[in-house]
C-alpha cells in the first residue's frame, strides 16, 4: 500500500495550489476526457444551439462503476458522456438503446436525491425529451443519410458518431458559471451523493480510517482509452484471490476517496511528467509538487539554471561544475528529507487489461539527487546526436537502446533495455555488459552504419558518443576524461589512438585529392577491434601512399602526425620479459573507443559555427591549452 499512500499525500499536496493552474488535479470521482460536441441548454432543459469542437482534457464526471467501464459493464457516466448513451432517439439511428437507459436512469436518481445539481436537473429535462440527435442535425453538427449517422470530421480525424463525447453549457440566471466541467459545485454534489448510496463501510489499509470502501477502481491510468487498471478483482476464476480468501476484501480494503485521489494523482502526473515508452510509463516525483530533474532523460533535457560564467579546465571539469550548479537549484526547492518516488508501469498480460508495477522506489531528496547526479557525471561523453542535438552530458535510455539495437528498434526491445537502465540511474547498479557490449560492436561496425546524403557519418557519430559514455560509466573506476590523456598508458586506449592517427593521416590526404571514400582504418574499423596487432599491420602498410602524397602538399603536418605515431608506439608497456604489449593480439574492449575519439578529438581544428554548448566548453578548454 506504500505507493498509493504516497499518490495519496500527492493529491493533497498539489490540489489546488497555483503553480498547478494551468493543468490542476482532477476532482474527487472525475477525470480528463477529450470531448467533441458542445451542447447548450437554458436553465428549463430547453436546446439553445451546438457546436462541433474539440476541447482536450475536459473535466468529466465518473461514477465508481462507469470510472472501470468495459464492454461486459458498459455502466454510464453521470453527466457527460458519449452520444449513444446520452441520445434518447438514438436507436432510431441504429444506436444501441440500452446504453441511454443507463444514463437516464442513473441522471433521474442523482436529480431525485437531496444532492441533486440543477445543471444536472437541466440536463434531465432535456434528454427525457429523446430530441438529441434530431437537434443536433438541425444545427448542422450532424448528418445523417438512409437512416445512419454520417461519420463526423474534427481536425483532420474521423470518428464514429456514437463515440463522440458531450459535455453540457447550461446557463441559469443567477449563476456566472455555464459550463458543468468547470462548476466546482457540481462536482461536490455528485461525490456526496455517490458516497450517500454506498453501505460498504470498512477500515481503509492505506489512511488507516473507517469509511466507504472502494469496490471498483479506476482505469484509464496510462491515457484516455486505457482500459488496464492497477486494482481488480473480478477474475474470481483466475489467478487473484481464488483459494486463499473467500472475497477480495479478504485481501486488502481501500477507501474509495483514497483510490479516488492515488487513482487522479497518478494520471495526472504521468500526463505531465511521465515517460512515454510503448505500453511502458515511468514517471518520478516530489510528494510536495516540488520540481525535480528526469530520470528517463539525457544531460541536455534536464530543466537547469543556465551556467554563464567561464571556467577553465578540460570537458569534463567545466560539465562537472556545470551538472553541480543543476542539482544545486533542484537542492534550493527540496530539502533534504523530501520524499521522492520513481515508479513504472507496464501491462500485466497480453490482453493489456492489468497493469503490473515494474519498479518502485522511495527516496529522500538529497539521495535521490545524488544518484541522478553521479550518473549523469559518471556516463557524460561528447554526444553527437545530429545536427540539431549536441551536447557534453549522459545520453538517454532510449537512446541508449538506439545505439545498442539500431534506430528500428522493436518496441519490446527498447521497453526491456530502458526498464534495465533504470536501477543504473537511481539504484547505481553496474550497466549490464551486454548493453555496453552491443553498442561497442555497433560503433566498430563503421561501414555498415548509416549516413547523411551527402556522406556525413550520422549513425556511426550519434553510436560513438554514447558508447564511450556507457564504458566510461561501466568502469567508474578508471576515472577516464573528456579529453585527451597522454599519461594513459593501456592497451586497448593506446590502440584506439593509433586508429585515430591513420584514419586523421588518410583522411587528410582525400581530402587534399578531394577523394570522398571510407579511409581504410574506417573500412578496418571492425576487423581491428578483433585483431589489432595484424591489422594495424595491414593500416601502416596501407597508410604509405598517402604518406608520400603529402610529403609534397603538407610535409608540416605530416611530420607532426608521424611524430604522433611514433610517441605513441613507444608508449606501449614492456612486461618482464621484454615483450610489449603492442604484440597482444587478443580483441580490444570497449576502451579503444575513448582513446579513438579524444585522439581525433585532438587531431581536429575548432570550427567556431560548432553548436552553442559544444563550442563554449572547446573555448574554454583552448584558453587552458593556450591556443
Amino acid at each position: 500500500m506504500s505507493w498509493i499512500q504516497k499518490l495519496h499525500e500527492t493529491y493533497d499536496c498539489c490540489a489546488g495550489q497555483p503553480q498547478f493552474d494551468k493543468a490542476p488535479l482532477p476532482p474527487i470521482s472525475a477525470r480528463p476526457q477529450d470531448t467533441q460536441i458542445c451542447i447548450t441548454l437554458n436553465g428549463k432543459g430547453e436546446f439553445q444551439n451546438a457546436e462541433l469542437a474539440l476541447l482536450r482534457e475536459t473535466q468529466i464526471i465518473e461514477s465508481e462503476a462507469s470510472a472501470s467501464r468495459s464492454g461486459t459493464s458498459p455502466a454510464a457516466n453521470p453527466l457527460s458522456d458519449k452520444l449513444a448513451y446520452c441520445a434518447g432517439d438514438g436507436s432510431k439511428f441504429g444506436l444501441n438503446p440500452d446504453y441511454f437507459t443507463r444514463f437516464e436512469t442513473q441522471l433521474s436518481e442523482w436529480c431525485s436525491s437531496e444532492y441533486r445539481d440543477p445543471k444536472a436537473c437541466s440536463v434531465l429535462e432535456y434528454v427525457k425529451q429523446k430530441k438529441l440527435i434530431a437537434d443536433l442535425i438541425k444545427s448542422g453538427v450532424l448528418t445523417s443519410t438512409n437512416g445512419r449517422l454520417d461519420r463526423l470530421k474534427l481536425n483532420g480525424k474521423i470518428l464514429e458518431p456514437g463515440g463522440a463525447w458531450i459535455r453540457w453549457r447550461v446557463e441559469l440566471r443567477d449563476e456566472l458559471q455555464a459550463n458543468t466541467w468547470e462548476d466546482a459545485e457540481t462536482f461536490v454534489r455528485w461525490e456526496r451523493y455517490e458516497s450517500s448510496k454506498s453501505d460498504a463501510t470498512s477500515l481503509c489499509m492505506s489512511s488507516g480510517t473507517t469509511g466507504r470502501i472502494a469496490r471498483l477502481h479506476p482505469s484509464n491510468i496510462r491515457r484516455n482509452g486505457d482500459r488496464a487498471k492497477l486494482i481488480s478483482s473480478n477474475d474470481k476464476d483466475g489467478y487473484t484471490f481464488r483459494g486463499r480468501f473467500l472475497d477480495s476484501g479478504q485481501c486488502a480494503s481501500l477507501g474509495y476517496i483514497v483510490s479516488q485521489k492515488a487513482h487522479n494523482a497518478l494520471r495526472w502526473l504521468i500526463e505531465r511528467q511521465g515517460y512515454p515508452n510503448g505500453d511502458q510509463r515511468i514517471v518520478a516525483w516530489a510528494v510536495s509538487g516540488n520540481p525535480i530533474p528526469k530520470v528517463i532523460a539525457g544531460s541536455d533535457e534536464i530543466e537547469t539554471v543556465e551556467v554563464s560564467e567561464r571556467y577553465k579546465g578540460d570537458v569534463g571539469q567545466l560539465f562537472a561544475k556545470q551538472l553541480n550548479k543543476r542539482i544545486a537549484g533542484y537542492q534550493a526547492e527540496l530539502t533534504d528529507r523530501e520524499d521522492i518516488v520513481v515508479l513504472a508501469l507496464d501491462s500485466a498480460t497480453k490482453d493489456i487489461r492489468r497493469l503490473a508495477i515494474t519498479y518502485y522506489r522511495e527516496l529522500k531528496a538529497s539521495e535521490f539527487l545524488g544518484c541522478i547526479q553521479s550518473w549523469h557525471e559518471h556516463t557524460a561523453w561528447p554526444q553527437n546526436m545530429g545536427k540539431d542535438r549536441r551536447f557534453v552530458g549522459a545520453p538517454a535510455p532510449g537512446d541508449i537502446a538506439e545505439a545498442a539495437y539500431s534506430r528500428r528498434v522493436d518496441e519490446k526491445m527498447k521497453k526491456a533495455t530502458v526498464e534495465r537502465l533504470l536501477p543504473c540511474i537511481i539504484d547505481g547498479r553496474p550497466i549490464p555488459l551486454d548493453i555496453v557490449e552491443s553498442c561497442v560492436l555497433r560503433t566498430a561496425k563503421r561501414t555498415g552504419l548509416k549516413r547523411s546524403k551527402g556522406g556525413y557519418e550520422e549513425e556511426f557519430e550519434y553510436c560513438l558518443g554514447i558508447a564511450c559514455a556507457l564504458v566510461r560509466g561501466s568502469k567508474r573506476e578508471e576515472n577516464y576524461l573528456m579529453s585527451l590523456e597522454e599519461t594513459r598508458t593501456t592497451r586497448d586506449y593506446l590502440y584506439g589512438r593509433l586508429l585515430a592517427i591513420a584514419d586523421n593521416i588518410e583522411g587528410l590526404a582525400l581530402r587534399v585529392a578531394d577523394e570522398g571514400r571510407d579511409t581504410n582504418a574506417a573500412q578496418l574499423m571492425q576487423r581491428f577491434a578483433d585483431n589489432p596487432f595484424t591489422t594495424w599491420r595491414t593500416l601502416e602498410l596501407k597508410l604509405q601512399p598517402y604518406m608520400t602524397r603529402l610529403r609534397s602538399s603538407r610535409a608540416g603536418a605530416l611530420t607532426i602526425r608521424k611524430k604522433l605515431l611514433d610517441h605513441v608506439m613507444g608508449l606501449f608497456r614492456i612486461d618482464v620479459h621484454g615483450v610489449s604489449e603492442f604484440t597482444d593480439n587478443s580483441k580490444l574492449s570497449g576502451e579503444f573507443l575513448l582513446g579513438f575519439h579524444n585522439q581525433r578529438a585532438d587531431l581536429t581544428p575548432k570550427k567556431p559555427n560548432k553548436d552553442a554548448v559544444v563550442n563554449e566548453l572547446e573555448s574554454n578548454l583552448s584558453e587552458e591549452e593556450g591556443l
